[in-house]
């Protein structure tokens, strides 16, 4: 990366590099069956797995559910959020 690259590209090629995770909040608004519906859908889990991040979710009260880089789970968050649930991204 050179000097000369511009600070939004500096700042978009550091994002995409480092790893980021996809975490759901209880709000506790959605159902147990919502949530691992929506983790099943749009996180891509299996059933077991979607249903242990619910609970996860539901007793700590929140669950990296997925971890990749900015560009991979941004698009999951919005789907998420879309769904009803409290999602976040973090590094």
């Amino acid at each position: 990366m050179s000097m000369s690259q511009p600070l939004e590209q500096k700042r978009t090629k550091k994002r995409s590099s480092h790893l980021f995770f996809l975490t759901v909040y209880n709000d506790d608004v959605n159902t147990f069956d919502h949530v691992i519906e929506s983790l099943v859908e749009i996180c891509g889990h299996e059933l077991t797995q979607a249903t242990q991040c619910t609970y996860i979710i539901h007793y700590k009260g929140s669950c990296a559910v997925k971890e990749g880089t900015f560009e991979n789970l941004s698009p999951l968050q919005k789907q998420l959020l879309s769904k009803g649930l409290s999602a976040g991204l973090s590094t």
